[in-house]
């Protein structure tokens, strides 16, 4: 069999592998506590459900339009100028499964051979593959844990070039869990437009945020930076609707109308069930979303206090998202049964076969120092979980 060249461009999502695996350990009996899943452990809230029940009800079974109902558009349009203070008209807006199916659509439209996509690192597993599988470069930029694994405009400049044609921002972060403060994005919109970068703004952790911290969008610092950007976002994380599959984003018409193209011939529309449900999320579960977010910031607390106490691994203390990305490399070098430990997919390796614990290795964000643990866990998990990777990294000499 012969397969494409660009579908031999790119790596199955380590992170969806790691939870397939430790899924499949626990089908077979064994023992694993996971670290590694990349969604919210709480169920969706009661209110969404009942919408979607009440979809199936009145029959919102058929075909939508390819880019999303009226009302589910009108209700992101109102969430953007309520929390984010952005105006966009509907037309601006597609509805797609899930903001990585929108980033797929806009890398698809916008990116070909010989173009460059600033991406920084660590990263979400997804962006280069991404980006490769159109075809363009991912031009990856170190970023400093002593900087809270932020890029500088100095590093932007450094790595532009005229092939370049924009700049992936996620923040909150995945894997990190750092973010960007109003002035540090004022810093990167600025050398975006001197550049002419286009800005991928990827929110999609907007509403996970802690200790106070006021999130901005990029987007909002001014009409021609939001010309210039694409906005990323959907309900996924912060309402606990992984499954519903429902993305969003938001650019200048013609982007719209370009990448609603693609999705006519792709999978039309999202599900109408999620559409629907999606319009109560948004509009009349703001408490629900807090209630989570306020236990998550207690897990982040137990979790980076346990961490710490394991010799030899630092950590940043995440300001968003659901996830802690530690230092382990002080353990790589190290041996059990003659087997050595060389990098974070060896030691991942380790912890789950001495350890029973899946975590995820830094490798798959571009940085091997790392390992991504998700506190999307209860708190009796998060202990027991990091007491036996403490147990387990004591047999490593």
């Amino acid at each position: 069999m012969k397969f494409s060249e660009r579908i031999q461009r790119i790596q199955p999502s380590m992170t969806l592998a790691v939870d397939a695996k430790s899924k499949e350990l626990r089908a077979n009996g064994e023992d694993i506590i996971g670290f590694g899943a990349g969604e919210p452990d709480f169920d969706t809230p009661d209110k969404i459900k009942q919408a979607g029940i009440v979809a199936i009800e009145t029959n919102m079974t058929h075909y939508t339009p390819v880019g999303g109902i009226d009302a589910l558009k009108q209700a992101i349009v109102d969430k953007f100028e309520r929390d984010n203070n952005l105006i966009y008209e509907k037309n601006q807006i597609l509805v797609s499964c899930g903001a990585k199916h929108s980033l797929f659509n806009i890398a698809q439209v916008l990116w070909e051979e010989g173009d460059e996509i600033i991406v920084p690192a660590p990263y979400w597993v997804s962006y280069p593959d991404i980006i490769r599988y159109a075809g363009a470069k991912p031009v990856i930029v170190d970023t400093l844990s002593t900087n809270e694994f932020k890029i500088t405009p100095d590093q932007i400049n450094s790595v532009v070039t005229p092939n370049t044609r924009a700049i992936i921002i996620n923040s909150p972060s995945n894997p990190t869990g750092s973010a960007y403060d109003k002035k540090e994005l004022e810093t990167i919109a600025e050398c975006a437009l001197r550049n002419k970068l286009l800005i991928v703004s990827d929110e999609i952790y907007e509403k996970v945020v802690f200790d106070g911290f006021e999130q901005h969008s990029i987007c909002a610092l001014g009409k021609e930076i939001q010309n210039n950007s694409i906005l990323i976002n959907g309900v996924s994380k912060s309402y606990a609707m992984t499954g519903w599959r429902i993305g969003y984003l938001a650019a200048n018409e013609e982007i719209v109308k370009q990448t609603g193209k693609l999705q006519g011939q792709s999978t039309s529309n999202p599900t109408s069930i999620s559409q629907m449900a999606s319009i109560t999320a948004l509009n009349d579960t703001e408490s629900d979303v807090s209630r989570m977010v306020d236990e998550f910031q207690k897990r982040r607390d137990t979790l980076l206090s346990c961490l710490l106490k394991i010799p030899s691994v630092e950590c940043y203390k995440p300001i968003g998202s659901f996830y802690t990305f530690p230092d382990f490399s002080a353990f790589y070098g190290k041996s059990f049964k003659g087997k050595k430990v060389k990098g974070s997919i060896q030691l991942a390796s380790f912890l789950l076969e001495e350890g029973k614990v899946a975590l995820v290795p830094g490798l798959a964000f571009g940085a091997d120092r790392n390992l991504r643990l998700s506190f999307a866990a209860s708190m009796d998990t998060i202990k027991q979980g990091v007491d036996r990777i403490t147990k387990a990294l004591e047999l490593l000499e």
